[in-house]
């Protein structure tokens, strides 16, 4: 019987800019002998049958992850890991006092719309302008700029029935950081983003890559927070702060297409290596370049 892997995706994903990673993932796997294929997450733990020896989990649905895992199966990322990374304040809480990050306050959650905003005298001492931020999204949408009061009130009205927080804005990050990937406790490569007119620097959003190479501080940053967090597998997005880096985010399934053409790195192949060597041990090697 041949080894089996399941890349689990979203029930809902239609971009092929979102089909490009588990398409990736899948052609490595296979071309390393592991009979892999790409599920979407419809009932998916009703339909499941055990018969995967590890399920590459590109979805962010913690409750499927939580049943899997109880039935033992190897996710990757792991079901807590994706949990962290998927709440930035969850994030920013786990990793607070570890790593260098942006002051950061969590949005109070409003369960009554017609309810009037209070206390934003607390979220101005951040200054203007500062960044407001939906806990859940990803691809820079739910990330906002308040240039001054009204513009807070505003947005903070906005996001106030949905999870969220108020952090510093890191003003020589304008329009740029650096995206750096890490898999299996090391740092595979990174790259510099920058943006055409926008304070945000995703690729999603226009954003351009170019290859950037991490110094030791930068690196350590980041394998910090792959560690604590638990991840095998993620994007550490950085911010240039006056006296180094600064944490932005941590992406436990980031999106490897820019990073795969700018810094000309086989990410899916990478991955797909690291994952045989964990499930079957070091001996497990159909590519010898591995």
């Amino acid at each position: 019987m041949r080894e089996q892997a399941v890349i689990l995706i979203n029930a809902y994903t239609q971009s092929e800019a979102e089909l490009y990673q588990p398409r990736r993932i899948c052609e490595a796997l296979r071309r390393r002998g592991i009979d892999a294929r790409i599920e979407r997450n419809l009932y998916f733990t009703e339909r499941y049958r055990g018969d995967a020896d590890f399920i590459v989990y590109l979805d962010k649905d913690r409750y499927c992850a939580r049943q899997l895992e109880a039935r033992g199966v190897r996710l990757f990322n792991r079901a807590a890991a994706i949990e962290a990374c998927d709440d930035k304040m969850l994030t920013y809480l786990a990793l607070e006092g570890a790593v260098p990050m942006p002051e950061t306050i969590a949005g109070p959650l409003c369960y009554t719309p017609e309810a009037p905003l209070q206390g934003l005298e607390a979220v101005e001492r951040l200054g203007y302008p500062l960044v407001v931020k939906e806990c859940f999204g990803s691809q820079g949408k739910g990330v906002f700029l308040a240039k001054d009061r009204e513009e807070l009130v505003a947005l903070a009205g906005r996001v106030k029935c949905r999870p969220h927080l108020f952090q510093k804005f890191i003003a020589e990050s304008y329009g740029r950081d650096v995206r750096v990937l890490v898999l299996g406790g090391r740092v595979i490569g990174a790259m510099q983003r920058s943006a055409h007119g926008d304070f945000r620097s995703n690729a999603a959003l226009g954003g351009s890559g170019a290859r950037f190479v991490p110094d030791e501080a930068c690196t350590k940053l980041c394998l910090t927070a792959a560690e604590r967090l638990g991840l095998d597998y993620c994007g550490v997005d950085l911010l240039f702060g006056r006296d180094g880096f600064l944490l932005c985010e941590v992406n436990s399934n980031a999106f490897f297409a820019a990073f795969e053409r700018a810094t000309e790195t086989d990410v899916a192949d990478l991955y797909a290596a690291y994952m045989i060597r964990t499930i079957y041990g070091g001996f497990y090697d159909r590519d010898q370049n591995a």
